[in-house]
């Protein structure tokens, strides 16, 4: 890895890692300061945050919080992948990618349900929900792509009745993962009927199982 590259990702708080400058593996000196520059940058993101005030400083530690959490599984994913990683082009392995993702998707959710706070009653709770859902896609997307990933893998070393049973499995990762975000959903839209005079909540929520 170039002199360069690590000046670069020294210089952001949020890392993220190109596929050209990770040519080559990552030393362990270099881990070791990026890893420190990680808790540096969190430190005066930190204490940025101390201008802020009641809630507007909740969101500015969410916010400071994600990042290093997604810059800390970002450069894991890095240096400690798994066989998997291609060695002509260091990327990451397919379950490191899936923590990153994951990763990214709890920070943001974090940062949005601290936004919820400055709403009131049932448009928080309706805000709360659809963060809520917005982290489920995410993660049953990820899981979805790593199990596909995973039984194509072992389907492409293996026979033909190995190829259909992976087949098999990535079709139920899919139905998992849809069903997973109907429920995500319908807790949205449920909620949001609350909000909805009683004479037509029960229709509405009818309507929104029935979506």
């Amino acid at each position: 890895m170039n002199r360069q590259y690590i000046t670069a990702i020294l210089a952001v708080t949020g890392l993220s890692f190109g596929a050209d400058a990770m040519a080559q593996n990552m030393s362990k000196i270099e881990y070791k300061a990026t890893e420190k520059n990680i808790e540096v940058e969190y430190k005066s993101a930190k204490a940025n945050c101390g201008s802020f005030a009641s809630n507007a400083k909740d969101i500015c530690m969410a916010e400071a919080k994600g990042k290093r959490k997604v810059a800390r599984t970002e450069l894991e994913a890095f240096y400690k992948p798994s066989g998997e990683a291609n060695e002509a082009l260091y990327l990451p392995s397919k379950e490191a990618a899936y923590k990153v993702s994951v990763a990214k998707a709890e920070a943001d959710y974090a940062v949005s349900k601290e936004k919820c706070d400055d709403k009131a009653s049932n448009v928080k709770k309706v805000c709360v929900k659809e963060a809520k859902a917005a982290l489920v896609h995410v993660k049953s997307d990820a899981k979805t792509q790593l199990k596909a990933s995973t039984a194509i893998i072992i389907a492409n070393e293996k026979s033909s009745a190995a190829h259909k049973k992976a087949n098999e499995k990535v079709n139920e990762a899919r139905q998992d993962a849809a069903s997973d975000r109907r429920d995500a959903d319908y807790a949205v839209a449920k909620e949001k009927c609350k909000a909805i005079s009683s004479d037509v909540k029960e229709g509405c929520t009818n309507e929104a199982k029935n979506h």
